[in-house]
């Protein structure tokens, strides 16, 4: 026997997909703003000694919509050849007339249903409140009240749907007034479920003009109705909670002036504090990846399995070790944010300024996202139902400046910008935050431009609901946190092993390295060098023979003015399997051309341009590579996910090449300037 078929559906930001984990016992992403979920997820479970598909889809406002991610909903509950055998209605209390709208619909496309409302307690304190009981005698709808974040409830929700009975359930519209709707008849009462799931897919693909007349008539009858039902079954205040919210701390967050220069303080701090108190740990960590090399060298008998094991494995995973403390803490910041509810006002308040460049409020969705990482926020931009402004948006998201580029700025500032504090503040930081309004600025220039090109003419408009706001649970924050620098770490841990080990072997063979370590065997008795200058020279000589060293002097010609050496270069190429690869990449060519003891920055610190006593990483070089690394394209998975997004891989082409230019010629600038 096939399992039940159970759809969870509801809003943006009702709890869906916090309510799919407590029952799959999942730990799939959550927040407090709408846009989560962008792609159906489902799960075959068993609970109550019944089997079930449990399927999480994305929140929708109403199945007549055109957005690509909500048509998942319109394709599962309308179109499917396999019917739904129940709907889990997510309702948040707190917006109880709009959450109420998406499950009329349900009840007159006879799909069967039970309602679990979340957001209780924060609706009793606003006064809303509903009789179970009578809601039930009203609709025919069995529900119960749940806390989709703590699992309260739940239990209870798995009982109702293992107990589910035929529907009872009363429709809203009925035949005779949808007639009079859409002035066609409907013969039956049997065939008005039909009727309207055609009705559905003629909004979805048929005449604009019609759709829009059909969807003003809908709304207004079926509010009629949920107004009829809330006067019967319970009560709610003569201003939602949000509304008041707006005109009380959100007239302050949402101000056309004081919510940017709130929102630019809030960035300032987040980003002094990443530095500040993530300094001490990441100096610990680089400290003790440096003894554990120097343990495992003189511990470990010579040889080529102690070379790889120290010079290639782990000086390469330290590179990105070091940097978890920041990411850690940037990832509690956003984590707090967003559960608190001010990430969602974020979007709305840069709504008006996003349109202006060519894309929707929508964009500000993956935009925030890739804060994090850039393939799950070109992902999200399955929301925004204009394709020029979803691929405008898709074009430009790599801009932001996500988390694998943490360790690339990190290094690079560590190295390059002077130590200067002004109270709380400190100039590093200073830069940090600097970088990444860089990437937000070349994002939004670049979108300006491509709307020139594209000329969109029709526009999309932003509904979200503005959630109460909400006192992050510090469990829930510290879980996704570690979640999140887990995934980092080790997706990055994976890629930079390989890599670290490749690495390794181009460094360490090569062609003509039996005859370059002789050759400095000579130089070093001619120039009467000690044994720790002659062992310096040899690995230099070694190093320069090899695979790696050939790959790196034969792009020399192209960096060099943009003040990289060869081994930089080595390091650029490496890294485009992915950005945070750029430290563990100079961790092991440092480690095997240098035989000199320390911690990464100290070798770092040490490299001079051959025969010159330049130093490689000066300011000028520095702030080249950083700037490089903001408007660079250094991500493959990137560039495969936005191949998949926008079925071709001439957009991925078009991406890499410009953001490749862009940060060519910006590096060239950076370093001629201030060399």
């Amino acid at each position: 026997m096939a399992n039940r078929r159970i759809a969870l559906v509801g809003n943006p930001n009702s709890g869906k997909t916090s309510l799919y984990n407590h029952l799959a016992n999942e730990n799939q992403k959550t927040g407090n703003f709408s846009g989560v979920t962008v792609e159906r997820r489902s799960k075959n479970i068993s609970f109550k000694n019944t089997s079930v598909e449990l399927i999480d889809l994305p929140g929708t406002y109403s199945l007549f919509s055109t957005a690509p991610d909500e048509q998942v909903v319109y394709a599962e509950l309308i179109d499917s050849a396999n019917e739904i055998d129940l709907a889990v209605v997510v309702v948040d209390k707190t917006m109880l007339r709009r959450s109420m709208f998406l499950l009329t619909q349900l009840l007159d496309l006879n799909i069967k249903c039970v309602v679990a409302f979340n957001m209780n307690e924060a609706a009793r304190k606003a006064g809303i409140e509903i009789d179970l009981v009578a809601f039930e005698e009203q609709t025919g709808i069995k529900s119960v009240e749940i806390n989709a974040r703590t699992g309260k409830g739940v239990d209870e929700l798995q009982s109702l749907i293992v107990s589910a009975k035929p529907s009872k359930q009363k429709t809203i519209l009925n035949e005779f007034v949808f007639e009079a709707l859409v002035e066609k008849p409907v013969a039956t009462k049997e065939a008005y479920g039909s009727f309207l799931k055609q009705t559905v897919r003629d909004v979805a693909n048929g005449d604009p003009a019609f759709c829009l007349d059909l969807h003003r008539k809908e709304i207004l009858k079926r509010y009629e109705y949920i107004d009829q039902l809330i006067q019967k079954v319970g009560k709610e205040p003569e201003f939602e909670t949000p509304a008041k919210e707006v005109f009380g701390v959100d007239r302050w967050i949402l101000h056309n002036v004081w919510g940017y220069v709130l929102l630019l303080s809030i960035l300032f701090v987040v980003f002094q504090s990443v530095y500040s108190l993530a300094a001490y740990p990441m100096e610990l960590i680089d400290g003790g990846v440096s003894a554990i090399n120097e343990y495992l060298q003189n511990t470990l008998p010579a040889g080529p399995l102690t070379d790889l094991l120290t010079e290639g494995i782990v000086s390469g995973l330290g590179g990105v070790v070091i940097f978890i403390p920041q990411i850690a803490f940037l990832f509690i910041v956003l984590s707090f944010l967003e559960e608190s509810g001010y990430m969602v006002r974020v979007i709305y308040l840069m709504d008006s300024i996003m349109t202006k460049f060519g894309m929707s409020g929508r964009s500000i969705v993956p935009l925030v996202s890739a804060s994090a990482c850039a393939i799950p926020a070109i992902m999200s931009t399955r929301s925004i139902d204009n394709w020029k402004e979803r691929i405008i948006t898709i074009m430009v998201t790599p801009f932001i400046s996500c988390s694998a580029r943490l360790p690339v700025y990190a290094i690079l500032i560590a190295l390059a910008i002077p130590d200067v504090q002004w109270g709380i503040f400190n100039l590093k930081g200073m830069v940090f935050l600097g970088l990444y309004l860089l990437g937000v600025v070349a994002a939004i220039g670049s979108a300006y431009l491509m709307k020139i090109f594209f000329k969109p003419k029709e526009r999309s408009f932003l509904m979200m609901e503005l959630p109460l706001y909400r006192w992050p649970q510090f469990g829930k924050v510290f879980q996704t946190t570690f979640e999140k620098t887990s995934a980092f770490v080790l997706g990055a841990g994976k890629i930079i092993l390989a890599i670290s080990i490749l690495l390794w072997v181009l460094a360490s063979f090569g062609p003509n390295v039996t005859e370059a370590v002789e050759l400095a065997k000579k130089d070093a008795i001619a120039l009467q060098l000690n044994e720790d200058d002659a062992k310096r020279l040899e690995s230099s000589y070694k190093l320069e023979a090899s695979y790696a060293g050939i790959l790196g002097k034969s792009i020399e010609p192209v960096i060099r003015p943009l003040g990289y050496d060869w081994k930089i270069g080595i390091a650029l190429i490496s890294s485009f399997a992915a950005r945070e690869v750029f430290v563990g990449t100079l961790a092991t060519i440092y480690s095997v051309g240098e035989e000199d003891e320390g911690t990464l920055i100290e070798k770092m610190r040490a490299q001079k341009f051959p025969g010159t006593t330049e130093s490689v990483y000066s300011l000028a070089t520095s702030i080249s590579l950083l700037v490089f690394y903001v408007f660079a394209m250094q991500c493959m998975s990137t560039l495969a996910v936005v191949k998949r997004e926008t079925g071709s891989w001439k957009w991925p082409a078009i991406q890499f090449t410009y953001m490749l230019a862009l940060s060519y010629v910006s590096a060239f600038l950076c370093y001629q300037f201030l060399k």
